[in-house]
């Protein structure tokens, strides 16, 4: 009786797990060994995850990996793209288990927690997508998303990240995010980090977008003042 209790049990804190959802995103703080306070934020979205850490104050990039990732159970399971502290991970699985609740999460092999930023709502655009295509000289061109060099946003209801990265050189380009909205037609990004140029962080942007056939239309001026037209779209999961 005391072992079918247990097997009860477990099977109630598993289903309790798959119950929640990782979709959204999460962050925690804490501080480094020069007592700088660090944040690092995690995107979940369905098939696709990134994890970033920046400092608090001045926005400055440290580090950031993810990739493709599935839960079973209370064990996620993740194929490593990009990874900038440690670039030998790039095509390897790691797993490790998770304490979920509505809000908060944690992995059972530490004690930093993270709380939730949001779950996957109210942006328009949440998701993991892929630069498909864009437009040079007025023309339209579109891009092979299966090559190993890959430009990548991934998305939750108010967080975004981008990613340029090569899967088979393990190359990382750069990255940026923050938050962002999706309001009448603009999609506007605050930016909180940005590997290339610190001097970035505070800026906001303003683009238009606009959804073709699952595909996401993003027009405007980059962060240079250079007028841009891009075609994303969504990343297929693994499972």
């Amino acid at each position: 009786m005391k072992k079918m209790s247990l097997v009860i049990l477990a099977l109630g804190l598993c289903a309790s797990i798959q119950a929640q959802t990782l979709l959204g995103a999460w962050e925690s703080t804490g501080t480094d060994k020069e007592g700088q306070q660090i944040k690092n934020v995690v995107i979940f979205s369905e098939g696709h995850q990134v994890s970033t850490w920046f400092d608090v104050k001045t926005g400055a990039f440290m580090d950031t990996n993810g990739g493709e990732w599935f839960l079973n159970g209370s064990t996620i399971t993740e194929t490593v793209e990009f990874d900038t502290k440690s670039p030998e991970r790039v095509g390897t699985q790691i797993s490790f288990e998770i304490d979920l609740s509505e809000n908060k999460l944690k992995t059972k092999d530490s004690n930093r927690i993270w709380t939730r930023i949001d779950n996957g709502t109210p942006g328009l655009l949440s998701g993991a997508w892929i630069m498909s295509g864009r437009k040079r000289n007025g023309e339209l061109q579109s891009r092979d998303t299966s090559r190993p060099r890959k430009t990548m946003k991934i998305l939750s209801g108010t967080r975004f990240q981008w990613i340029a990265y090569n899967t088979e050189t393990k190359q990382f380009m750069g990255t940026g995010g923050g938050s962002y909205t999706t309001i009448d037609g603009k999609y506007t990004e605050n930016i909180e980090f940005f590997s290339k140029d610190d001097s970035r962080v505070g800026a906001s942007l303003e683009y238009n977008f606009e959804l073709k056939d699952d595909d996401w239309h993003h027009s405007g001026l980059s962060s240079k003042g250079q007028p841009i037209y891009e075609v994303w779209s969504k990343r297929k999961s693994m499972k």
